[in-house]
């Protein structure tokens, strides 16, 4: 991605524009790694967000909503109590470099006023957020960074702020045209890559828009393009940084000629696609940022959190399955327990027989129709009637082990059903916000920990799940998860309401809202069975058979788990999976 120092220039000149003389309204920590900032300009209301993901640092202005933690984290607590109501001085880059520095007056516990600086460092895996006094004595970051992880240089409260070591380059604003000609060498790599590794702030787009201009090629050497050429790209490296330098900045997005789908994005007009890419000019470098970075953050975002879900869940039913086959093998072992009880009969019947020492007995099986003889092992160290007490032993241990297993294998393979039902809603959510519900309810279910997620005794949503209306104008309900499948179910529904679920397989819980099952179209049943279809682990598959009955014969047993119920009274249709309706 094409976050170098002339976006950041681009982005910071846009920033001063909007936000200086500014007052810090809120900040909010949607993420881990980002702050959201509320600004009253003069200019209106902003809001600014900074981002120290390692995947997609940026800083920008916003209008995404994004949903914020019960319990603000520390950071953000921090930021409120330092910042908050503090008056934006300004937005400043240091040098050509992906840091920035936001200076905000705002007065301390003694109500003198002071400025504190706002840093952000964009570099990637190493990105953080910096809160400094006036001194340059850091109050906190985002992310620590401990000795053990750096050597170098130590972010940590208390500590004086220093900046990220220098890696040698030059600011090319300040360098004339000879200068910039006398940083390329003749025998070196690509001229493109010398322009990378040699100039700060300047990224391989750049670098390869430049060579373009200046030689129609972005891969050429230093051999190929000889003196005249050199002396040509230092000409169009230099009135590139004097656009810079004079703020001449073209905001642009380029998108794939074919696709359509974004690429890149630049504070300068790029040509080097050719006609393989269309380069869009932006309303600003804010909005180009914005509208490149908001679905790949989401998707990344959603992808971190659900992953992080599936290898839960993934563990918790190897460990169930792991356990299943263990209570069957135990469940198979003790079909012979009654053989332990004959025994015991056996030698209490024959005690006359049998003296303390005998490795074993042959006595008549009188349980036998023929009687026939049999051989029992016995205990050397015990007495004759210790061996049978030892046999009825067995034989009770047995049984009482079928009971309890039995019972235990019960829940198991509820709790594997469950599970396999919380995998499935994974794999369908499409939203950050659906992936959070699933780990609440996880939460709620005691499978993980709280973690300030959800404060004691919170006042809990109402649901909100998919709502469709059918070609013939039937309201149409889907769940999300379990929490909506039970909402739906036991909440929405009206007795006279149709209920659909895929049979034996886990998927979405779908309601049909009528006062007459009777007057509902077959077009509206064959709706709402491919509906539950797609929102099911069976939609890949060509003919699902959805099960459907009135809403009154669904019932939800008394401490079942989450999205889980029993019906009767039902048929059964086979649907094809169908992208849904747009959804009302």
């Amino acid at each position: 991605m094409a976050l170098d120092g002339i976006v950041i220039a681009a982005l910071c000149a846009e920033l001063n524009d909007a936000l200086v003389g500014g007052r810090i309204d809120k900040i909010h920590q949607p993420e881990r790694g980002e702050l959201l900032i509320s600004v009253r300009a003069a200019t209106g209301g902003h809001k600014l967000l900074l981002c120290a993901n390692p995947s997609f640092p940026r800083i920008h202005l916003t209008d995404t909503k994004r949903e914020n933690p019960a319990t603000p984290p520390m950071f953000c607590m921090l930021l409120r109590k330092h910042i908050a109501g503090g008056k934006i001085l300004q937005v400043r880059q240091q040098g050509l470099e992906r840091i920035v520095h936001i200076d905000i007056e705002t007065r301390n516990e003694l109500g003198e006023l002071g400025v504190k600086s706002l840093i952000i460092e964009l570099m990637g895996k190493h990105s953080n957020i910096i809160l400094t006094d006036e001194s340059g004595r850091i109050h906190d970051s985002i992310y620590h960074v401990d000795i053990t992880m750096s050597a170098v240089r130590q972010v940590l409260p208390g500590l004086t702020y220093v900046a990220p070591p220098s890696q040698d380059k030059h600011n090319p604003l300040l360098l004339t045209q000879t200068e910039i000609a006398e940083c390329l060498d003749e025998e070196g790599d690509e001229l493109s890559r010398q322009l990378v590794s040699r100039f700060t702030g300047i990224s391989p787009l750049v670098a390869r828009e430049a060579a373009h201009r200046a030689l129609g090629r972005t891969d050429i050497t230093p051999q190929e393009a000889g003196k005249k050429g050199m002396d040509a790209l230092s000409c169009t490296f230099f009135e590139l940084a004097n656009d810079m330098k004079e703020g001449k900045f073209y905001p642009c997005v380029l998108t794939d000629a074919t696709t359509g789908a974004p690429m890149e994005f630049s504070a300068l007009e790029i040509t080097q696609y050719g006609s393989l890419a269309r380069c869009e000019l932006a309303q600003s470098m804010n909005q180009a940022v914005e509208d490149f970075y908001r679905q790949r953050a989401e998707n990344a975002s959603l992808k971190q959190k659900s992953g992080d879900l599936t290898k839960f869940i993934t563990l918790a039913l190897a460990r169930c399955r792991k356990k299943l086959q263990i209570q069957n093998e135990t469940l198979e072992k003790v079909k012979e327990r009654d053989k332990y009880k004959m025994r015991g009969d056996l030698i209490t019947a024959n005690l006359h027989r049998i003296k303390k020492g005998d490795k074993h007995v042959t006595v008549e099986n009188y349980f036998a129709e023929d009687m026939a003889p049999i051989t029992i092992p016995l205990a050397e160290d015990l007495s004759p009637s210790q061996n049978a007490q030892r046999c009825y032993s067995r034989y009770n241990k047995d049984k009482t082990a079928e009971v309890e297993t039995a019972k235990q294998r019960e829940l198991n393979l509820t709790e594997i059903s469950y599970f396999e039902s919380v995998l499935e809603e994974i794999e369908r959510a499409c939203s950050t916000k659906e992936i959070e519900a699933i780990r609440d309810e996880l939460i709620e279910q005691g499978y993980l920990k709280n973690r300030g997620r959800l404060p004691k005794k919170a006042k809990k949503d109402t649901p909100t799940p998919r709502h469709y209306v059918s070609s013939d104008g039937y309201d149409i309900y889907v769940g999300r998860n379990n929490r909506q499948n039970d909402y739906v179910t036991c909440k929405l529904a009206r007795g006279t309401d149709l209920w659909f679920h895929t049979k034996g397989i886990h998927g979405a819980h779908v309601l049909v809202k009528t006062s007459d099952a009777m007057t509902v179209p077959d077009r509206t049943y064959n709706q709402a069975a491919a509906l539950a279809a797609f929102h099911s682990k069976g939609r890949s598959s060509d003919h699902v058979p959805v099960d459907y009955t009135e809403a009154k014969n669904v019932k939800k047993p008394a401490g079942a788990k989450p999205g889980m119920v029993i019906y009767v009274d039902y048929n059964t249709i086979y649907a094809t999976p169908a992208e849904p309706p747009q959804e009302s």
